[in-house]
């Protein structure tokens, strides 16, 4: 089997090493968690001398070690592991939130688990890695209860680089099945379509969708799953609660506004979503509603619509959001002004959008998300919100057209997607 790197996570985990911190390891199930720790960091321990008694790996969805779910088992269990207060100890702990009962959930269950591994960490010479992916174990849930003691490490689905890798096509062809089934490891791993296409839907349905449907009690209610499939329809466009709500008409379902925006809380807080907000660029402020909503995973998106409506110039907007967020950029939709007169000779005012505005500590990029320029005319309409921002920051547009990377007399950067994609540094071209 062809090893995936997962260079840009392994790093990290190797930074934060040692650090007195439990290394939490989030991300929607099946973007390579397990894999990462207990394969790469797991293989990079003991390739820099660790003693493979002194790393404890458990896995609790092994049935065989289902005893430890029970947290005074495992308590028990991780502590005679650790036999002398001298060598240092890694412990490795896979799918934690299989500790923590329907039960105890309720009573605050994860705070027991939280003080197991706070404990574990008080001997000096402890370090602890753990990953976490389902409705008991989530980023609202680590930033809650491990506040000072735990180091979040989000994990990604594969980048268009990373699937590459290990892709046996060329990379023209690679994008098509990427944009396609997306980039879950597992669906590099499977040659047929309708194999790709069942594995994708059915970790929608009984995975995603059932963890958060259990966590909040949502048996019997319509609205979750139909909001699912109106947000994969709009994938990249401007909405909002209140618009979402209406649609519902369609649907024969009532509902509201505020149970249509605590339920994308919910989408956004299992990873399946991401919120992006617009910002008005000249004004330096957030502008309220509406949003722009993209899928963590642009398979699992079109795998909700049973691959229909699977419309290039969306996918690939939503590919490049991934995209840029993996290169830890805070990513937001960007707004100018743009003044005119009406046929009265009236001052009127629009709002061009920008894509995104990627902000990176004192960096900044702005990027468009152009699918093709056939034309001047084209060219025109993807520069002119561009034209309008007078800050010297790095402008480019991303295109599907077949060029090399090339600048504009203003100075913008146009390249092709896929040398945006297979590039890390392609900003700085």
């Amino acid at each position: 089997m062809i090893e995936i790197k997962r260079d840009l996570y392994l790093n990290k985990l190797i930074e934060k090493q040692d650090n007195g911190m439990v290394k939490i390891i989030t991300g929607i199930k099946g973007c390579g968690k397990s894999y990462l720790l207990f394969e790469l960091f797991r293989k990079h321990l003991l390739a820099s001398g660790v003693n493979n008694e002194h790393i404890i790996a458990l896995s609790l969805d092994d049935d065989e070690n289902k005893q430890y779910r029970n947290p005074s088992n495992l308590s028990k269990y991780l502590k005679a592991r650790i036999t002398n207060d001298e060598d240092k100890f890694y412990i490795l702990l896979d799918e934690a939130q299989l500790a923590i009962t329907e039960e105890e959930y309720k009573g605050k269950g994860i705070i027991k688990l939280y003080g197991i591994l706070n404990g574990l960490l008080r001997h000096g010479n402890v370090d602890v890695y753990i990953t976490g992916s389902n409705s008991k174990f989530l980023s609202s849930d680590i930033l809650t209860e491990f506040r000072g003691r735990g180091d979040e490490i989000r994990v990604y689905p594969l980048s268009f680089a990373e699937f590459m890798s290990v892709y046996s096509g060329d990379s023209y062809t690679g994008y098509r099945d990427y944009s396609l089934y997306g980039g879950l490891p597992y669906v590099t791993k499977v040659k047929a379509p309708e194999e790709k296409i069942k594995y994708l839907s059915n970790l929608f349905i009984n995975t995603y969708l059932k963890d958060i449907i259990d966590r909040h009690n949502l048996k019997g209610d319509l609205v979750m799953d139909t909001l699912v499939d109106i947000l994969s329809s709009n994938t990249a466009s401007l909405t909002n609660p209140t618009k979402l709500a209406n649609s519902f008409v369609s649907h024969s379902i009532k509902t509201n506004a505020n149970t249509i925006s605590t339920y994308i809380d919910y989408l956004i807080d299992a990873f399946i979503i991401s919120k992006t907000q617009r910002y008005d660029i000249k004004g330096k402020k957030y502008i309220g509603s509406p949003f722009k909503y993209y899928f963590a995973d642009i398979g699992l998106r079109n795998a909700r619509l049973n691959f229909r409506q699977i419309e290039p110039t969306h996918a690939m907007e939503n590919i490049l959001y991934n995209e840029l967020v993996i290169r830890g950029f805070n990513v937001d939709v960007g707004v100018v002004e743009k003044y005119t007169k009406n046929s009265k000779g009236q001052n009127t005012t629009a709002l061009l959008e920008v894509d995104f505005v990627c902000n990176k500590g004192s960096q900044r990029y702005y990027v468009q998300s152009a699918y093709s320029i056939p034309d001047a005319k084209k060219m025109a309409q993807e520069q002119e919100s561009l034209d309008r921002i007078d800050d010297s920051f790095k402008k480019v547009i991303v295109v599907q057209d077949n060029v090399a990377p090339w600048h504009t007399e203003r100075g913008y950067l146009i390249i092709n997607i896929l040398d945006f994609l297979l590039n890390q540094n392609s900003l700085e071209l």
